[in-house]
């Protein structure tokens, strides 16, 4: 297992990984790979001790004890009461939360195994009707990894037992009072004596479907473009298929994650006027949002929030918004985005969203103008404008992104030294926004 999961690349030599770690025998065979591939010193595994077990505390102590043998920093966390009555769904939720905290953009490693894609495929298509039920888990989502994919609970036993690792049994995996449960103690059994080779069968025609799927995800990439947005006209000029898919994709991505049923609106959601703005809620806490003759999503939960602000130092690069903004040293030259280094004084920049009040004195205008009044010339959907990069300098704005620069800021013939500013998408930039063109 060692030799494979190294030579697949998901874990890398010296690359820091976090590893969460319940204490089963599938998490104990992954900080153990984790720690000889990666390193001792580049692994941290995460152990959430939700206190509802009456083993809880036995599994702690086991992860502490695996931990300093192998030489691993554990971080340990303790969260509250379960925020929901799915105490399965809250501990995931919790899990790759603090995870993902914990990390800071390095890689999650979970220990999914070629059984859990079973069972999970098999849940999908019991519980949510739609192609993407097939295509389970894939080895690597984002900064999310699953270098245990091609092996089965089988193979992670065999593994501790030839390393000498003791695990955990999580006693709650007997009780069919879980979906997951049921699947696994009755459904798999079942298949496997309609066909001994059942379970493979399933992988095999989920892995086809990934691999078409491929293709499909090509397709929407080519739909909507650089700017992760589509017009209404475009959507119904799509032949119905392809419309389901990019209506999915964008309400995904305004989720955070899967919006079942998004795409089982499509004739509806396209059929919404393209003047002013027109409201569709689509469950699932999405709403359809149709602004300027362009679709998109938003939460109905207030998920949406301002991003803070921060300090930019020049030169030097921030991320605002689930963009990256850069300030570039560059030469004095009359294009958008290249500012004056004397003009903006020697304190660092400040990044922040627009306030109602604004205003800024665009290059070439002669006077000043509101911010409010850029954004609505510009067509900037309301949703978009609190995540738009304004730069202020000496207290005044002297940049807009993709929107206006400052005349005050400008360079000129007395200019010795300029920067360039710049944003770029990161990874945070999941909501379907699209960057402003530039003037």
């Amino acid at each position: 297992m060692y030799t494979r999961v190294r030579e697949e690349g998901l874990l890398v030599p010296g690359r820091p990984v976090v590893v969460l770690l319940s204490g089963g025998r599938d998490s104990t065979c992954l900080v153990d790979i984790a720690a000889r591939v990666a390193g001792e010193s580049s692994v941290t595994a995460l152990h959430v001790n939700y206190g509802i077990r009456e083993s809880a505390a036995e599994d702690h102590r086991h992860c502490h004890d695996l931990c300093a043998s192998l030489g691993v920093t554990l971080e340990v966390r303790r969260p509250g009461p379960p925020s929901s009555g799915n105490v399965q769904a809250w501990a995931r939720e919790v899990r790759y939360r603090e995870a993902v905290e914990l990390a800071g953009g390095a890689d999650v490693a979970a220990g999914h195994t070629k059984t859990d894609q079973v069972e999970t495929i098999l849940y999908r298509v019991a519980s949510s009707p739609s192609r993407r039920a097939l295509l389970g888990m894939r080895p690597r989502e984002g900064s999310l990894v699953r270098p245990l994919l091609g092996f089965t609970r089988e193979d992670t036993a065999a593994y501790c037992i030839e390393r000498g690792l003791a695990w955990r049994e999580d006693e709650s995996n007997a009780s069919d009072a879980y979906a997951r449960n049921r699947i696994r103690g009755e459904l798999v059994p079942a298949l496997r004596r309609v066909h001994p080779a059942a379970e493979d069968n399933v992988l095999a025609v989920a892995q086809v479907l990934r691999d078409e799927a491929e293709v499909l995800d090509a397709l929407v990439d080519e739909v909507l473009g650089d700017g992760g947005a589509a017009s209404l006209a475009a959507l119904r000029a799509l032949p119905p298929a392809l419309r389901r898919l990019v209506i999915q994709r964008l309400a995904d991505e305004a989720a955070g994650g899967f919006a079942p049923g998004a795409a089982s609106r499509a004739d509806e959601i396209a059929a919404l006027g393209e003047r002013g703005t027109a409201l569709l809620d689509v469950g699932n806490g999405l709403r359809a949002v149709a602004e300027y003759g362009e679709l998109r999503f938003e939460r109905l939960d207030g998920g949406h929030v301002a991003p803070e602000p921060v300090r930019l130092a020049i030169p030097g690069t921030v991320t605002f918004g689930g963009r990256e903004v850069r300030c570039e040293l560059t030469e004095p030259a009359l294009v958008y985005g290249v500012l004056d280094r004397t003009a903006l004084g020697s304190s660092d920049l400040l990044v922040r969203s627009w306030r109602p009040g604004d205003r800024i004195a665009p290059l070439g205008l002669g006077g000043t103008k509101s911010l409010q009044d850029l954004f609505v010339e510009r067509r900037v959907p309301r949703r978009e404008r609190d995540r738009v990069a304004v730069v202020e300098a000496c207290g005044e704005i002297a940049w807009v992104a993709g929107l206006a620069m400052s005349d005050r800021f400008k360079v000129t013939p007395a200019t010795r030294q300029a920067v360039r500013l710049v944003v770029v998408p990161g990874n945070g930039d999941q909501q379907g926004l699209r960057s402003p063109k530039h003037p």
